[in-house]
């Protein structure tokens, strides 16, 4: 049976990846045919056909050629070409996506910005692009012209609503015919499409460059990664600045003539009924969706979809098999991969777990390494010769991708960031011989005899503690498997007098289940060794996530063991009585004061 179910996933793999392959191997043998060429043609094919679905607008794939002509040149008519940036702070809509379409026909470039964001950390990300425009919805106005009230030469803005809108009135004065041959803009895949934003949850964000050659790879791959059909109807909910939700789950159905549903933002309640009433067939996840999905009362309506297919990132392996069981879906794409990386790992075979794989045989094709791993320098290790180290089977180590700059090879180079300073912390040199280069993930993997490739955890997230490494995911998972508990952020705190960091765990609790404190110290001293038990618990009223559901880490390792909400009670792991007693401030300041041992 085992010999069997290695054919089967094999085969799996053999089919999904060739066929992937297939998909993206013409784009590089057409330099100036970007995704902008392949979409019109699907767009001529089908003008009647729906495109896109929301709740305020619904634009056949007619219509949607027709608004991103218009706002082509709209674009140029405001002095918008190649080299020229507009910034878009618009929650999701599917204007959203003729936005940023029409300004590449135009030759620019559209930094998605953060929807969260405000204060520095967005004006930070608008000034570092430098735009000559900014489109800002009107809802969002406030929070734009504060973050930017000081800034000298800010970009002029155009204001953005359902309805008779400023920038809609703007649009009125051109033409939405299709764009004559002296009107596009000269493309090459090397030109920039896409700002997206790294997102910022260890400091500011960095803007990452998508050129058309990775706008253009991503539809066409994850169109294959899903099987995406004409007859798809993919659920789109999560934030459309991200690559995930507005470029690979959009683009992936669209160039296949399917239809996209987006919905402004992820509601667990409404989930499953907008999926049933709008027939979708795929959706797009990140873990954190499908564990809130999980945390939720059981409905009648968990079976009653039709999704066949969904397809993500971040799924964790304490969660999978129950996802997969309680709503049906056999057929889970895990993907492996960041935004401005050169680094693509599928999932082909649904195995749990898995980010993705790369056999034997298809290692020369793809040329990623694990290599050992400094915890305490945060820097890959090296031999006597100065050379890092591949790990073997099994070891936890730093995933690395060759960068590879050839015109034949465009998958493997690396674009950076709009700021070039922080490019030069992405790249690791002379890693296994003279004058080489590989891009730097910031993950440790493992990797399994036969080619499996399992998240362990963020560089930086991972902490030693009594000379040990603590992974934060694997004591995460633990922690999230115990009832009460919606989400979880682990992570180290420095201690006066002790070296290394001492764990913590900030916990968020459920409003379906009861939790019992006492029940988790039997629960982490049963599943966890002492060391990598957390030494404090931290209950939060309410869960600080960034806009793709990932955990703000950076002020909660800040504050410490001392919460700047002082209603949320911070409890210490009693070791001889074997449960946890809340912090006092008698004991904490000795704890900060270094004068008891921990």
């Amino acid at each position: 049976m085992r010999a069997l179910s290695v054919l089967i996933s094999e085969l799996a793999y053999l089919r999904g990846a060739l066929r992937t392959l297939n998909r993206v191997k013409p784009i590089k043998s057409t330099p100036n045919r970007t995704v902008l060429d392949r979409l019109e043609d699907v767009i001529s094919q089908n003008r009647n056909r729906v495109a896109l679905i929301s709740e305020h607008e619904t634009l056949t794939y007619g219509a949607m050629g027709a608004r991103i002509n218009r706002i082509a040149r709209w674009a140029q008519a405001n002095g918008i070409g190649k080299g020229d940036n507009v910034a878009l702070f618009l929650p999701n809509r599917p204007d959203y996506l003729c936005i940023w379409l029409g300004i590449a026909r135009a030759g620019g470039a559209t930094a998605l910005l953060n929807t969260s964001q405000s204060g520095h950390a967005l004006m930070h990300s608008v000034t570092i692009v430098k735009p000559k425009l900014a489109i800002v919805a009107n809802d969002l106005l406030d929070t734009y012209q504060h973050a930017l009230a000081d800034i000298q030469d800010a970009p002029r803005v155009f204001v953005h609503g359902l309805g008779k809108s400023e920038f809609d009135q703007a649009l009125q004065a051109f033409s939405d015919a299709p764009l004559d041959a002296d009107e596009r803009a000269t493309l090459t895949l090397d030109d920039r499409c896409v700002y997206v934003y790294t997102s910022g949850t260890t400091g500011l964000p960095k803007a990452a460059n998508i050129n058309h050659y990775r706008v253009s790879a991503m539809a066409l791959g994850f169109s294959s990664v899903m099987e995406a059909q004409s007859s798809d109807r993919l659920y789109d909910c999560l934030p459309m600045y991200h690559s995930n939700g507005g470029i690979l789950a959009t683009l992936g159905v669209l160039i296949r003539g399917g239809s996209v549903v987006i919905r402004d933002r992820l509601s667990v309640r409404e989930f499953w009924s907008d999926i049933i009433k709008n027939n979708c067939t795929l959706f797009f996840y990140i873990g954190e969706v499908c564990r809130y999905l999980l945390n939720a009362p059981p409905s009648p309506l968990d079976r009653q979809h039709g999704i066949r297919l969904i397809c993500g990132n971040g799924l964790r392996p304490d969660i999978w098999q129950k996802f997969s069981e309680r709503f049906g879906i056999k057929r889970i794409r895990e993907f492996y991969g960041a935004t401005e990386g050169n680094i693509a790992l599928f999932n082909f075979d649904s195995r749990p777990g898995a980010v993705g794989r790369i056999p034997k045989w298809a290692e020369k094709r793809f040329v990623v390494k694990v290599v050992l791993f400094d915890v305490e320098n945060e820097m890959p290790m090296r031999d006597a010769n100065g050379r890092c180290i591949p790990c073997k089977p099994g070891e936890i180590g730093e995933i690395i991708g060759e960068v590879i700059d050839d015109p034949n090879a465009p998958a493997n180079r690396f674009e950076g960031y709009a700021d070039t300073k922080a490019n030069e912390t992405k790249i690791l040199r002379n890693v296994f011989r003279d004058g080489d280069s590989w891009f730097r993930s910031g993950d440790l993997v493992t990797r399994d005899e036969r080619g499996y490739f399992y998240f362990v955890d963020r560089v930086g997230d991972t902490f030693r503690w009594k000379g040990e490494n603590i992974s934060t995911n694997e004591v995460a998972e633990t922690i999230n498997t115990h009832p009460g508990i919606a989400s979880c952020a682990v992570y180290g705190v420095a201690v006066a007098g002790h070296d290394g960091k001492a764990g913590m765990a900030a916990l968020h609790l459920s409003e379906h289940e009861t939790f019992d404190l006492d029940r988790l110290s039997n629960h982490l001293v049963d599943n966890l060794p002492p060391h990598a038990r957390p030494l404090f618990i931290r209950l939060r009223r309410e869960a600080d996530m960034t806009g793709t559901f990932k955990i703000r880490k950076v002020d909660l390792v800040q504050e410490g063991l001392t919460p700047r909400d002082f209603n949320e009670p911070v409890y210490l792991f009693d070791a001889d009585a074997g449960c946890y007693r809340e912090l006092d401030a008698k004991t904490r300041e000795a704890i900060l004061e270094g004068r008891l041992r921990l």
